[in-house]
């Protein structure tokens, strides 16, 4: 496997992990406010799509939407149920491995501009790995506050 296809398969390890996180949780977690200033399930998950979603955008050369403004990002009024997140979340996966996936390596490793400077689309690749790593250890500390001390991976 090239280093190329590893940061890929990365990415799809990670979105099967989170979604698995996710599906582990049970209903009342997912708005459950843990403290005044925890972003609840629904947020994190939110803030993850979002992420996807505008790099997603960035590297199939797409003009990304303007970047909320105002600190932490919170989930809409209406993302508020588990079936509701669950699906978002796989839709967003779904979208930026299709783009990932067809992607060649050289594709992949292709000069990219982004608001931060030069990088490649493989790099982003394993931003957004890290991104959801990084957020499902925030869901499995979730896990551990509502009694679930179980691995959910396969």
């Amino acid at each position: 496997m090239s280093a190329v296809s590893a940061d890929v398969s990365d990415l799809i390890s990670a979105c099967k992990m989170f979604s698995q996180d996710l599906a582990a949780l049970p209903e009342s977690a997912f708005t459950h406010v843990f403290g005044d200033i925890v972003r609840t399930v629904a947020d994190i998950v939110y803030e993850v799509i979002l992420v996807n979603d505008h790099i997603g955008m960035v590297i199939r050369d797409e003009k990304p939407f303007e970047w909320p403004e105002g600190g932490w990002i919170t989930a809409p009024t209406d993302f508020n149920s588990k079936d509701t997140i669950l699906a978002a979340f796989e839709e967003s996966c779904a979208n930026i491995l299709d783009t990932a996936t067809n992607m060649t390596p050289e594709e992949l490793t292709a000069p990219l501009t982004i608001e931060s400077g030069e990088t490649n689309r493989a790099e982003r690749c394993r931003f957004m790995a890290l991104h959801l790593w990084y957020h499902s250890g925030q869901l499995n500390f979730i896990q551990t506050l509502l009694g679930d001390d179980e691995w959910h991976w396969n």
